[in-house]
């Protein structure tokens, strides 16, 4: 019996998808359920399980083709043999990958490469994260996406903090050059991702009037309470109090005090949202993505850490949802987690503002007449000047400052 492996339906907002990466060749057995194929979207990465167990049978799209939704991809035959090397070798110890070969002497099964599925294949190679060292909760020890995630962070907590201004930048890996010895090339065509992310930002340019206003923020009071609050935090909520629930909840407070900021335009009309919706741009191994925290106004300081610890883990994974990844009102970013000290962030569109933070730098102020080593962060607020006056736009911003510098007005509303 055959068994057709077609393109899941796709949103309204999404025309196709382009078949990123083929995990399965011809001929080779498949479980039901296992991913065969990643398909890329403008948005997102999309893995295809098999409908049931068997052998591949047929390609029918290769890779780096345009497909829509409800294509058939491949054949599966139900049931089938899977083809056999023409030369199998015995397998070898010798031959096993160094780090597998010194877990296979560890007592119970070792986690060798053939037995990961192939999207948690792909999260251990991206991380770079040793599979020897993950211990599996799955059907007979086998690693899954979350088991990779909760070492991860087992071992981030089990690290010193690293805060904003501690973070270190990751060197991407540069594509093979090829051509004249002397003056080397390599072209490489734009991911799906990439060339939306390019689309949407020269539309920003094109449409919208940005203007970016700059302040300055002391986090001493911010740090204080994160030293105080550490431990019980953690220990309550399971994650660690970080900045940006502060930031969040600081960013709500004056958009509710100056709703223009909360607003997008809408052809001649302005469309005032009610509601809190603030993207938060994250980094992932595909480029920057920004997943929508939902009703922010509503949201503890638990609820935002967990869902912005959530977004980063699946954010690394590709695991966010459309749904998750469309709408937002208002965007925070945070080009401090690279060392930026000062930049103008770009509108992420329909939105009308965007607010940049960057990194945190002791530096010396001015209090009471005395000079003091402070915590200080740069903000800049990118804002579209079509509907946002610039009284606006700096009240605004001044009104995120005090509630980062005296917290206590977050909790009191003034």
């Amino acid at each position: 019996m055959t068994n057709e492996v077609r393109v899941p339906t796709l949103p309204e907002s999404v025309a196709d998808a382009t078949v990123l990466t083929w995990h399965k060749k011809p001929g080779e057995a498949v479980r039901q359920d296992e991913n065969l194929v990643d398909l890329e979207t403008d948005k997102v990465v999309l893995e295809v399980p098999s409908p049931a167990a068997g052998v591949l049978k047929e390609i029918l799209r290769r890779e780096g083709e345009v497909v829509g939704a409800n294509e058939v991809l491949a054949i599966v035959e139900a049931g089938g043999a899977a083809k056999r090397p023409a030369a199998a070798e015995p397998a070898s110890a010798a031959k096993a990958e160094p780090k597998f070969a010194a877990a296979a002497q560890a007592p119970g099964p070792a986690p060798d490469d053939s037995v990961l599925a192939p999207g948690v294949r792909r999260l251990v190679k991206e991380l770079n994260v040793d599979p020897t060292q993950v211990e599996g909760s799955g059907k007979g020890g086998r690693i899954l996406k979350s088991d990779v995630m909760k070492y991860l962070d087992a071992k981030e907590r089990s690290e010193p903090e690293r805060d904003v201004e501690a973070a270190v930048p990751q060197l991407q890996e540069r594509p093979p050059l090829v051509g004249d010895a002397n003056r080397p090339e390599q072209r490489v065509t734009m991911t799906r991702l990439r060339a939306r992310i390019a689309e949407r930002l020269v539309q920003a340019q094109q449409t919208a009037a940005i203007l970016t206003t700059f302040n300055e923020v002391n986090l001493q009071a911010v740090n204080e309470i994160r030293s105080r609050y550490r431990e019980g935090f953690e220990k309550k909520h399971g994650v660690r109090l970080g900045f940006m629930s502060f930031f969040i909840k600081a960013v709500v407070e004056a958009l509710q005090q100056f709703p223009i900021i909360n607003a997008s335009v809408d052809g001649q009309d302005i469309l005032y949202h009610g509601y809190y919706d603030i993207g938060v741009a994250v980094s992932s191994p595909r480029g920057l993505v920004v997943p929508i925290l939902k009703n922010c106004d509503q949201l503890s300081f638990g609820e935002i850490e967990k869902a912005i610890m959530d977004f980063g883990q699946r954010a690394r994974e590709g695991g966010l949802s459309y749904e998750e990844l469309s709408g937002g009102t208002f965007t925070i970013t945070n080009g401090g987690v690279f060392g930026s000290l000062l930049s103008t962030p770009i509108l992420n569109p329909p939105q009308s503002a965007i607010l940049g933070m960057h990194k945190v730098q002791d530096r010396p102020m001015v209090e009471n007449g005395q000079i003091l080593i402070r915590p200080m962060m740069y903000l800049a607020l990118s804002y579209d000047h079509r509907i946002i006056d610039g009284r606006d736009a700096v009240s605004f911003l001044v009104t995120v400052k005090q509630g980062l510098e005296d917290p206590a007005r977050l909790l009191l509303g003034v």
